[in-house]
């Protein structure tokens, strides 16, 4: 029986698969990490359960169907998937519409995992560091309290996207 070696593991395409749905997971996490620790529902497991299904979707559709059509079908349907879910973390409260930026941070956090299981490391790492620095440092309410944009007061009452 011939013994197996590393380099022959690591470029079994099923091997590779895994690690990018490990990847995609790591990243994913990161950036629920991030919500988390803002006191989010939705944080660490959340967002690395979707990043890492939207890879193994991915990764999946790559290798049982090739790079053409059926696989851009599986992608296609990971978008509209994602949509539902975060759907349903947005709740409108009187003057108040609460889990709008979970809603889209899980949907952006799947695009990252779609292109990590596509192999593209690179756009989905720096995509997520991306989104981790936006997550961090663009809070609601930052432009506004450092003078980038002006309060707009006709006496109305602002709708509030608390997340």
């Amino acid at each position: 029986m011939p013994a197996l070696d590393l380099n022959t593991i690591l470029h079994d395409p099923q091997v590779e698969a895994l690690i990018r749905v490990l990847v995609a997971g790591i990243v994913a996490a990161v950036v629920g990490l991030e919500r988390e620790l803002a006191g989010k529902p939705a944080g660490v497991r959340t967002y690395a359960l979707i990043g890492m299904g939207a890879a193994i979707f991915t990764a999946g559709a790559i290798a049982g169907f090739g790079g053409g059509d059926a696989a851009a079908r599986v992608a296609a349907q990971i978008v509209t998937g994602i949509g539902f879910l975060g759907a349903g973390t947005i709740l409108h409260m009187r003057n108040r519409i609460v889990g709008l930026t979970t809603a889209a941070g899980m949907w952006a956090v799947a695009a990252v995992g779609l292109v990590i299981g596509a192999g593209l490391y690179i756009l989905g790492v720096g995509s997520a560091v991306l989104l981790l620095l936006l997550l961090r440092f663009l809070r609601t309410g930052w432009l506004e309290r450092h003078g980038l944009v002006a309060h707009d007061d006709d006496g109305a009452e602002p709708i509030e996207a608390n997340d």
